[in-house]
């Protein structure tokens, strides 16, 4: 009887691994199990709410497209994909667009009627104004004193710290084409401020210029807040465009004659200015890097701040000069060579008939 005991034992101890085991094995099955349903099921979520985003930044895009009409006259060519039409993905930036500047058509876009800090972009809009309401851009302003401690890019001076230049002087009287110049080339938040004080009398009122002449050309997602760009301090939320807008913004500038001089000031890669009198010269070195490594430039305007990050809006030529291609992005680390890729393959994916 204890031997026979002693074999159950025996057995016993034997399987009981085993069960221990199977049954361990089971609990593990099941977990996995679970977890994969669930897994499963947050997927199923996320990707509904993709597809639900997805289908709200379409009527959102929809609903800006609507409103285009008006400024844009019936193109007479329009760019039709190339046989071998290859996709465009440009994984860095945050939002971007690549627009036809005749037509209005939208080639590629990624969020481009989000509303966005755009930094320096905003001079874009601001040398607009300037030509639309001043008759003679040699007419002489004098520097206040209001603007020349202004935070950043300042001429003569690459940060609020690095100065390789002579400033402007308080009193200084220089003319509105060396000050335009300067803002469009070095991107001198002064030199938006001076002109915008001579125009609109205050930085507001010219704002509200700017934001009237934006709705006038069929771009109404915007409300500036200052010509340089900078934002303001206590609302920041306030101050914003999209890349659709200023798509529109740069198609305008292309189409009319009278802002060639904008797009010659943007080409240039260095130039000196002087005040009124000639006892100071203010060195300008352009911010877009591009400007000797494309031939098909029309010209670009660089910005950056540390909450619109570094933005690129850039307009390059056909080889027969006859179309212009916008390409833009905001908040891109490798804006130049994103925005050169994106222009060569507008041209090399599209053709006009």
């Amino acid at each position: 009887m204890s031997e026979q005991f002693t074999k159950k034992q025996k057995v016993t101890l034997a399987t009981y691994p085993i069960a221990v085991f199977l049954f361990f094995a089971f609990l593990l099955s099941m977990s996995i199990f679970v977890h994969n349903i669930n897994t499963q099921s947050a997927d199923d979520e996320d990707d509904n709410e993709v597809k639900i985003e997805t289908e709200e930044k379409k009527q959102q895009l929809r609903a800006v497209l609507s409103k285009k009409n008006d400024t844009l006259p019936i193109a007479t060519y329009q760019p039709v994909k190339k046989d071998d039409f290859t996709r465009l993905v440009v994984k860095n930036t945050h939002a971007g667009i690549v627009f036809d500047a005749h037509s209005g058509t939208i080639l590629w876009e990624k969020n481009s009627t989000d509303k966005r800090s755009i930094a320096s972009i905003t001079k874009l809009v601001t040398a607009m104004v300037v030509v639309d309401r001043v008759q003679d851009l040699d007419e002489l302003v004098t520097i206040p004193e209001s603007v020349i401690n202004i935070e950043g890019t300042k001429v003569g001076c690459s940060t609020s710290v690095i100065c390789n230049s002579e400033r402007l002087q308080v009193g200084e009287q220089i003319s509105l084409r060396n000050l335009l110049q300067a803002m469009l080339m070095f991107s001198a938040n002064d030199a938006a401020t001076v002109l915008a004080l001579h125009i609109g009398g205050s930085e507001e009122g010219f704002a509200k210029l700017m934001n009237v002449r934006m709705k006038e050309i069929g771009a109404s997602n915007t409300n500036f807040c200052r010509p340089s760009g900078l934002e303001l301090d206590e609302d920041v939320e306030s101050c914003y465009s999209s890349a659709y807008d200023i798509a529109r913004v740069i198609s305008h500038l292309v189409r009319h004659d009278k802002y060639d001089i904008l797009w010659n000031m943007m080409r240039t890669k260095e130039a000196v200015v002087a005040s009124a009198d000639g006892s100071l010269k203010h060195e300008l070195k352009n911010t877009n890097r591009l400007v000797d490594e494309m031939s098909n430039l029309v010209g670009a305007k660089t910005g950056f701040t540390p909450r619109a990050g570094y933005c690129l809006a850039l307009t390059s030529t056909s080889a027969n000069k006859k179309h212009d291609v916008i390409s833009i992005v905001l908040d891109d680390y490798h804006r130049f060579d994103d925005v050169q890729e994106m222009s060569e393959w507008a041209f090399n994916n599209y053709t006009w008939q």
